[in-house]
């Protein structure tokens, strides 16, 4: 099975003609839509629930954006690993600067409950064991406005940027704005394939500590076959968008239970359910279940990449969407009705985030030192 394109130009196009923001009937813009981008919106809620994981292709994300991010990113992770641990901010629950290799425990590892399901999965379909905490880095960059008062000041702290990279803010925020722009669209066509006001989900956005954190993965050190890089979860997180990256390894799970290798076609991007999502939907989306492993594809582009006297480190191009941490996750709409909504009681977005990350080994310590 492979997963279908949805090419957001239509939307996009359409979206520019209808109302202004500034119009007070613009909430009921979703009824100005003509049946073919209607359609297109049912498509993405659809594709979201049953799969949890879309392919989309924005005409405002360019290929030599994401190559320009990449290019930045390796020789960041390239760097001495005294120099990147610099960047370290475990006392801000590591939601900036960056997470070292051996920090973040995958769930499968620490989720009693998941290990049982996993236990019961058919064996094609069940996922690597990881050994221990992911052997991959991640750098959090925090992109876009931060609210003036909050109650979650760690999740919403000033970004921070390495020495030697004068190019680091402008190219972290030029690609960061691009996939929010491009997330956001999604939102709204999932809101409207949903049955939902179009500013259902991107409303609850606004001020959210949105999070570019691309991972790497040093294929030089752990390039072996089945190695893996970020063991089977979900992100706690709205909605997760990648660019493509330039090593293949990442497996995701359909609805069905079904394990699927992921293969980015160049110029799209990908976008993955999260918790938050789930939590909005009262469970009729549910969290996009992934991993990253090295495989023998993965093997064959370490070689084309020797070659060519590339970088061997894998960096993914991702980007977290977050519901604003003072928001209240809750079912929305008619998703309040649904059989499954109690599971979901009303909970800020930022406690919510809390205590994920308290499970997953990224809530460090309020007395750590910044450097």
């Amino acid at each position: 099975m492979e997963l279908p394109v949805i090419d957001l130009s239509q939307y996009l196009e359409l979206s520019t003609k209808l109302l202004s923001p500034s119009d007070e009937s613009n909430s009921s813009v979703e009824q100005e839509l003509n049946p073919q981008t209607k359609n297109l919106c049912n498509e993405v809620s659809r594709i979201l629930r049953d799969t949890g994981a879309l392919l989309i292709k924005d005409p405002r994300c360019s290929v030599e954006d994401n190559d320009r991010f990449l290019d930045m990113m390796e020789k960041y992770f390239d760097k001495p690993d005294d120099f990147k641990r610099h960047q370290e901010r475990s006392h801000l629950h590591y939601q900036v600067g960056v997470t070292p290799e051996g920090v973040e425990v995958p769930r499968s590892l620490v989720d009693k409950d998941l290990q049982q399901k996993l236990s019961t999965m058919p064996k094609e379909n069940q996922p690597s064991t990881p050994v221990g905490p992911d052997p991959k880095w991640r750098y959090m960059w925090r992109v876009g406005p931060r609210p003036s008062k909050t109650c979650f000041q760690e999740l919403n702290a000033e970004p921070v940027i390495p020495e030697g990279f004068p190019e680091w803010k402008q190219t972290m925020d030029s690609w960061g704005y691009k996939m929010i722009n491009a997330i956001e669209v999604v939102a709204e066509m999932a809101a409207i394939g949903f049955g939902l006001p179009k500013d259902a989900f991107t409303s609850l956005m606004k001020q959210g500590p949105h999070l570019l954190a691309p991972t790497g993965s040093d294929l030089q050190r752990y390039g072996k076959e089945g190695t893996v890089f970020a063991g089977y979860h979900y992100d706690l997180n709205f909605l997760t968008i990648h660019g493509r990256s330039r090593f293949p390894g990442l497996n995701i799970w359909l609805r069905s239970g079904q394990k699927m290798e992921v293969k980015v076609p160049v110029g799209c991007l990908l976008i993955q359910t999260g918790k938050q999502l789930e939590w909005l939907t009262g469970g009729e989306c549910q969290a996009g279940m992934h991993e990253v492993v090295v495989t023998n594809r993965t093997l064959e582009a370490v070689e084309a990449a020797r070659q060519q006297n590339r970088s061997l480190w894998r960096v993914s191009s991702t980007l977290f969407a977050h519901i604003a941490s003072d928001a209240t996750i809750e079912p929305l709409g008619h998703f309040a009705d649904s059989p499954l909504a109690e599971k979901y009681p009303p909970m800020c977005a930022g406690e919510f985030v809390e205590l994920e990350l308290a499970v997953i080994n990224l809530k460090g310590k309020t007395n750590d030192s910044d450097s």
